[in-house]
C-alpha cells in the first residue's frame, strides 16, 4: 500500500482537536453563561435542568390550578392526565439537557482519535485543523439558532401543534368550541413558551448532528492513513462506532417523548400498543439515520482501503506460499533445517489470519453492539406500555424465560 505518514503525535498533542465540541458555544450556551447555568465545562447540569424543567412546567400547573382545570374531572383532559405534557418536560426535557455533557466528552474523545491513532497525514494537518474551526463557527452562528427559533414557532407550533398533535376536545390547555379552539392560560404559555422550548432544543440536537455530520464529511475529503489489517475490521475507525453511545440520552429522550405520546392515546382513545407499529417503525429508522446516517461518510475511503487490501495482501500472499511451497513441497528446504518447528508454518498461518481480517473488513463502522444499543436506548422508554397489552405477573415470567 501506498505509504502515508501520519501527524506526529508530539505536534497532534498542540492541535485544538481535544477542543472540539457540538456544545459549547451558541447564543443559548452564551445566555446560560451569563445566568451562571454553564460554564466551559458544563458543569452545574443539575441546576441548569431544574430552572429549564421548572420554566417549561411549574407555569402550566400554576396556571391550570388557577383556572379550575388541574385536577382530574374538571375538564375532558385536565394537566393532571395530560401524561404526554409531564413525560415531555419532566423527563426528555432534562434528558436532552443532560445529554450536552455526554455528548461534549464522548465527541471530544472521539475527534481526537483521529489524531491519537494517526490517521490524519501531516500534509493535510491544517486541513484537519480547518474543519475544526469550521464546525466551531457553525455551532456559534447566532443566524443558525435565530432560524430554528423561527421553525419552531412558524412551523412546530402554528403548524404542526396546532393542526395535527392538540387533541380535538377541551383540556386544560385549549377549549373547542364549532368557530375553533381557544387556547386558555396555560395553554397561551404551552404554545407559546414550554412547547416551543422543547421543540427548540430538539432541533438543536438536529442541528449539532448535522454539525458533526458535516465534520465527519470533510475529515473523510483527508486520504486517512486506514489500514485493512486492524483487527477492528474498520481500518482503525472502529471507534466512531461509540457515537451511538455518546448520544444514547437524546435516543432516550425521544423513546420518551413517543412514550408519553402513545400512553396518552392508550389511555384516552382506548388504542392498544400494538396499533402504533407504523410508528414505532417510523421512530426507529429515524433514529437509525441520525444516529449513524453520518458514519456513512467514511464508507469509500473503507471501500477503497480492502480492495486495495486485498490486491495487495493477496499478492504478498501468493510469493509467500509460492516460496513456501518450493521450499518444503518441492525440495528446497536445507537438509538440516527440520521440518516440524519451523516458523514458516506459522508465518503461514499469520498471513492467513491477516488476508482473513481484511476479507472481513466492513464497510461503514455499524458495529452489532452499536445497534443493539440504538434499540434498547429506544424502546427502554416503551417497555412500560406493555402492561397495557400483557399483565405483569406474565410480563415477568416472559423477561425471567429470556433471562434464565
Amino acid at each position: 500500500m501506498e505509504q502515508v505518514h501520519a501527524l506526529d503525535p508530539h505536534d497532534a498533542a498542540g492541535l485544538p482537536a481535544g477542543n472540539f465540541s457540538l456544545v459549547l458555544g451558541g447564543p443559548l450556551y452564551q445566555l446560560l453563561r451569563r445566568a451562571h447555568l454553564c460554564d466551559d465545562t458544563l458543569h452545574h447540569v443539575r441546576k441548569r435542568i431544574l430552572v429549564i424543567a421548572l420554566l417549561a412546567w411549574l407555569p402550566l400547573a400554576v396556571l391550570a390550578g388557577l383556572e379550575g382545570r388541574l385536577l382530574p374531572g374538571t375538564v375532558n383532559v385536565s394537566f393532571l392526565q395530560d401524561v404526554e405534557v409531564h413525560v415531555r418536560f419532566l423527563l426528555a426535557l432534562p434528558m436532552l439537557v443532560a445529554a450536552e455533557l455526554l455528548v461534549h466528552t464522548r465527541m471530544g474523545r472521539i475527534a481526537r482519535s483521529f489524531l491519537e491513532r494517526d490517521l490524519i497525514p501531516a500534509s493535510h494537518s491544517k486541513q484537519f485543523l480547518a474543519s475544526i474551526e469550521s464546525a466551531a463557527r457553525l455551532r456559534n452562528s447566532i443566524p443558525a439558532e435565530l432560524l430554528l427559533v423561527a421553525l419552531v414557532y412558524g412551523v412546530g407550533v402554528l403548524l404542526v401543534w396546532r393542526q395535527f398533535v392538540a387533541l380535538p376536545t377541551d383540556s386544560w390547555y385549549a377549549l373547542v368550541s364549532p368557530e375553533g379552539s381557544h387556547l386558555t392560560l396555560a395553554g397561551t404559555w404551552y404554545g407559546y413558551v414550554s412547547l416551543p422550548l422543547f421543540q427548540f432544543l430538539l432541533l438543536r440536537w438536529y442541528f449539532r448532528i448535522f454539525i458533526w455530520a458535516r465534520f465527519l464529511w470533510q475529515v473523510t475529503r483527508i486520504p486517512l492513513a486506514v489500514v485493512p489489517t486492524h483487527p477492528d475490521r474498520l481500518g482503525g475507525l472502529g471507534f466512531l462506532s461509540q457515537t451511538v453511545y455518546a448520544f444514547s440520552l437524546v435516543v432516550v429522550a425521544h423513546g420518551t417523548v413517543l412514550a408519553g405520546q402513545l400512553a396518552s392515546r392508550i389511555l384516552y382513545t382506548g388504542a392498544k400498543l400494538t396499533d402504533f407499529k407504523a410508528e414505532l417503525a417510523v421512530m426507529a429508522a429515524f433514529m437509525a439515520l441520525l444516529v449513524f446516517g453520518p458514519l456513512l461518510a467514511v464508507a469509500p475511503q473503507l471501500a477503497e482501503a480492502r480492495r486495495t487490501g486485498l490486491r495487495e495482501y493477496g499478492s504478498l500472499a501468493q510469493r509467500y506460499v509460492r516460496a513456501f511451497d518450493a521450499k518444503w513441497l518441492r525440495g528446497a528446504a536445507p537438509a538440516d533445517e527440520p521440518l516440524v518447528g519451523t516458523a514458516d508454518i506459522q508465518s503461514l498461518a499469520d498471513l492467513d489470519g491477516s488476508y482473513t481480517v481484511v476479507k472481513e473488513m466492513r464497510l461503514v463502522p455499524i458495529t452489532r453492539a452499536a445497534v443493539l444499543q440504538l434499540a434498547a436506548a429506544l424502546l427502554v422508554p416503551l417497555t412500560p406500555l406493555l402492561l397495557t397489552i400483557m399483565p405483569l405477573e406474565e410480563l415477568l415470567k416472559l423477561l425471567a424465560g429470556i433471562l434464565f
